[in-house]
């Protein structure tokens, strides 16, 4: 059965993209820890990130590193965090969290809502310094 991140990149279910490319896809959490918080896959559906091949693993790797330039050029932030948790969704993905202070990448915290307005913005503000 493909995962929701499966059914996102195929675009069966909506989300907030802020960058892609035949392999990769980024888009916002919509359970977010900050502002700009990010998920990063790969299109191939595997797992968990250590499982991925080189070449999958060492691509994303460095698609990740572009949209985290990204999120930091436009959203206020002292570093853009990095987090592999992959216990939620069984789906190689990467956090990209805006970060402020090391609470800012606190998992058990209240995740923050936004107005589709406001996830819709910033998916673009990111998607145009990508």
């Amino acid at each position: 059965m493909a995962s929701i991140f499966s059914k996102i990149a195929a675009g069966e279910i909506p989300s907030y993209k802020v960058a892609e490319n035949t392999d990769y896809l980024a888009f916002l959490d919509i359970f977010p820890l900050t502002r700009g918080h990010a998920l990063v896959i790969p299109k191939k559906e595997v797992d968990y990130l250590f499982d991925l091949d080189q070449e999958t693993y060492a691509g994303l790797m460095e698609f990740a590193r572009k949209v985290a330039l990204a999120i930091g050029e436009v959203i206020p932030c002292k570093r853009v965090g990095v987090a592999v948790l992959g216990l939620e969704v069984p789906h190689a993905h990467i956090h990209l969290v805006p970060l402020n202070s090391e609470n800012d990448i606190d998992f058990s915290r209240p995740k923050l809502q936004f107005s589709q307005e406001e996830f819709a913005a910033t998916a673009k503000l990111i998607a145009a310094a990508v």
